[in-house]
C-alpha cells in the first residue's frame, strides 16, 4: 500500500485509542506528516521496538504493539509447549496501557502472563523471565529518550534481551500479520478473570531486592559512614526499589529531588531523562547544593542506568559511566581479593566501546576481560556461558560506558538497583579513608595512565535521516582514513565485515556482525563509529591515553574537531 492508502485504511477504522482519531484528523492535510506516519513501519530488532507515540505503522501505539506481540506470540507458541511470559513497565506516557495490552494478545494466543502490577525497573523485569521459568519477557520502555518516545522491549527465555537471530524469527512472524485483521485479542480485565494473566506477587520483588543484596561487598561500610545522599529516579521506576535497597543497607540520610520523586511520562524538569547528561541532573545538582550531601545519586526512567555527582572540594563532580565502571572494578577486585572471595579465574565483561583503562585495572588484579559488541545483551551472554559451563561464579562485573553495571548473576542486563547499591558501598568505603570518589579515580590514573573516554552523538531525524546515516557508514567503508588530526591510522577493524586490517595484513574478528568502523591511531588513540541500534543517530567513540591530563585533553579536542567533518 500506498502512505496515502495506508492513511486511509487507518482513518476508515474505529480505532479504540481515541488519541489516534484525533492525530489523524489533525493532519489530513499536511502530506508530510503523513508521509512520516506512514513511510515505514517501525523497526523491529534486537531491541524490539521504539518510536514515537502516535499514529500510524512508524509510531508507537496499541496497534503496533499488539502487532509485534502477535508475532511474538507466534514464534513462542511455535518454539515451546505451554508458555509463559513476563512483563513489565515504566512511567511513560502509555505505558502501563501497552502491557495490559501485550497481556490480552498473548492470553487470546493461549500463553500465560504474568504482569507486574505497578510500574518497574527493566532488571526486574530480567529477573521476573528467569524466577519464573518464563519463555520470553516484554518490558515496555524508551529507556531515557525524550517523554514524546515509547518503546517494547523482548527478552529470551535467558532473561537477555533477544538475540538476533531470536529477533528476526519474531520479525518474520510479524511479517505475516496484518495490523488489523490478523491479530488475537481478548479484553484485559476477562484475562485477569480467567486467570490467563496473573500479576507478579510480591515474593519476586523481594526475591530480587535480596538478590541485589547478597552482592554487597563490604556489607558494614554504609552503616559505619554515614552517607548523605540526594536521589532522583526522574519521575521513573527507580523510587521504590533504590530507596528500599539503600535503605537496607544502612543508609539513613536520603533526601528525594521532590519535582523528579513520582512517576510522570512528561518528565517536566528533565525533557531529557537520561543521567548521562547534566541537564538532567540539575534539580539534583541543586539540592545537594543546599544541603551539602556526599553524593547524587540519579536513575533513568526504567532504572537500569544509574548516574552520580560527587562532592569534592566544595564542588560536586559528574562521573561517566566510564569512570564509575573503572572505580567499581578497582573497588570489587580489589576487596574480594582482601576478604578471600575472589573466585580462580575472575572475569569481568565490557563493550568494545568502554574504556581501556579497566584492562590495566583487570591486568593489575589478575582478571580475564572479554570484550563484546555494544549492548548489555551480550554481556548477559557471556555470563550464560558461564553457567552453562558451571562456571559462573567466575564473573565478577560488567559494564557498558553509557552508565550501566552488573555485579551478579541475578539477571542478564545492566541493573541501577544494584549499581546504586554498589556505588553508595563504595563512596562509604571511600569516606571511611577520608577520600571521595574522585580522589580514588584520580589514583586510578596515577597509577595506571591518563585516560578520557567520551562519546559524540550526531542526530539524523526522519526518513532522510535514516538514508543519511547509511550514506555515511557506507563512504566510510569506501573511502577510508588515514589519518585523524595528524595521528596515523595504523589499524581499521570493520565488525560488519569480521576484518581487522594494520600493518601486518588481515585479521578475523570473532564476534557477531555488526555495523562497527573502528579506527585506532598511532599513540595508542582509537575511535570507533556505530550507528545507534535504537535511535536516529551516529555515535563517535573516543578513547584517548596521554602522558598528561592536558595532553589527553587536546589530542581529544583535535581528534573531535576532525572527525566532525565526515558527519556532514
Amino acid at each position: 500500500m500506498t502512505e496515502m492508502e495506508l492513511y486511509s485504511r487507518w482513518q476508515s477504522k474505529d480505532l479504540e485509542d481515541p488519541d489516534l482519531t484525533k492525530e489523524l484528523q489533525e493532519v489530513k492535510d499536511s502530506p508530510e506528516e503523513i508521509h512520516d506516519r506512514f513511510y515505514r513501519e517501525l523497526e523491529f530488532g534486537t531491541a524490539g521496538l521504539r518510536g514515537v507515540i502516535g499514529a500510524g505503522v512508524n509510531r508507537m501505539n496499541i496497534y503496533t504493539v499488539r502487532r509485534a506481540t502477535q508475532g511474538l506470540a507466534d514464534y513462542v507458541n511455535e518454539k515451546y509447549q505451554q508458555p509463559k511470559v513476563a512483563i513489565a513497565y515504566d512511567s511513560r506516557i502509555k505505558s502501563d496501557l501497552f502491557a495490559r495490552e501485550s497481556a490480552a494478545v498473548l492470553a487470546a494466543n493461549g500463553i500465560h502472563v504474568y504482569l507486574y502490577k505497578e510500574l518497574m525497573p527493566t532488571p526486574m523485569l530480567s529477573f521476573a523471565v528467569r524466577e519464573l521459568h518464563c519463555q520470553a519477557g516484554i518490558v515496555v520502555t524508551a529507556s531515557h529518550n525524550p517523554s514524546k518516545y515509547n518503546g517494547y522491549k523482548v527478552y529470551g527465555d535467558d532473561g537477555c534481551q533477544m538475540t538476533t537471530e531470536s529477533a528476526n524469527a519474531v520479525l518474520e512472524k510479524i511479517n505475516h500479520v496484518d495490523i488489523f485483521d490478523g491479530v488475537k485479542h481478548k479484553a484485559f480485565d476477562a484475562c485477569l478473570a480467567e486467570g490467563s494473566v496473573e500479576y507478579i506477587g510480591q515474593e519476586v520483588i523481594d526475591s530480587f531486592v535480596d538478590h541485589v543484596m547478597a552482592l554487597q561487598v563490604n556489607p558494614d561500610a554504609a552503616r559505619k559512614a554515614g552517607l548523605k545522599v540526594v536521589y532522583t529516579p526522574l519521575n521513573g521506576t527507580g523510587n521504590k526499589p533504590v530507596r528500599n535497597v539503600l535503605a537496607k543497607m544502612g543508609i539513613e540520610t536520603v533526601a528525594v529531588v521532590p519535582e523528579q520523586e513520582n512517576p510522570d511520562g512528561n518528565f517536566p524538569t528533565c525533557p531529557y531523562p537520561n543521567p548521562e547528561i547534566r541537564q538532567a541532573l540539575e534539580k539534583g545538582i541543586e539540592l545537594c547544593e543546599k544541603l551539602s550531601y556526599d553524593m547524587l545519586l540519579a536513575t533513568d526512567p526504567d532504572a537500569d542506568r544509574v548516574g552520580i555527582a560527587v562532592k569534592h572540594e566544595g564542588n560536586y563532580v559528574l562521573l561517566t559511566g566510564n569512570e564509575v565502571g573503572a572505580l567499581l572494578l578497582d573497588y570489587i577486585a580489589r576487596n574480594r581479593i582482601e576478604k578471600g572471595t575472589m573466585p580462580k579465574n575472575p572475569i569481568t565483561v565490557k563493550t568494545i566501546v568502554t574504556t581501556k583503562l579497566i584492562d590495566a585495572i583487570a591486568k593489575s588484579y589478575g582478571v580475564e576481560v572479554i570484550n563484546v559488541l555494544t549492548g548489555f545483551k551480550y554481556i548477559g551472554e557471556q555470563i550464560l556461558h558461564l553457567e552453562q559451563k558451571g562456571e559462573k561464579e567466575r564473573y565478577i562485573f560488567g559494564f557498558e560506558e553509557s552508565y550501566g553495571y552488573l555485579s551478579g548473576t541475578h539477571v542478564r542486563d545492566k541493573d541501577a538497583v544494584n549499581g546504586s547499591m554498589l556505588i553508595c558501598e563504595m563512596a562509604s568505603y571511600y569516606k571511611l579513608q577520608g577520600k571521595t570518589l574522585v580522589t580514588a579515580l584520580n589514583e586510578l590514573y596515577e597509577k595506571h595512565g591518563q585516560f578520557i573516554d567520551t562519546q559524540q552523538s550526531f542526530a539524523f531525524e526522519g526518513s532522510e535521516g535514516m538514508v543519511k546515516m547509511q550514506q555515511i557508514m557506507d563512504g566510510l567503508r569506501k573511502n577510508g582514513i588515514d589519518s585523524v588530526a595528524g595521528k596515523k591510522v595504523v589499524y581499521t577493524a570493520d565488525y560488519q565485515t569480521s576484518v581487522r586490517k594494520d600493518a601486518k595484513g588481515e585479521e578475523t574478528i570473532h564476534l557477531p556482525k555488526s555495523n562497527v568502523l573502528e579506527y585506532g591511531l598511532e599513540g595508542g588513540a582509537s575511535v570507533i563509529v556505530r550507528p545507534s541500534g535504537t535511535e536516529p543517530k551516529i555515535k563517535i567513540y573516543y578513547s584517548i591515553l596521554g602522558s598528561t591530563r592536558g595532553e589527553a585533553q587536546a589530542l581529544l579536542d583535535a581528534i573531535k574537531l576532525d572527525m566532525a567533518k565526515y558527519m556532514e
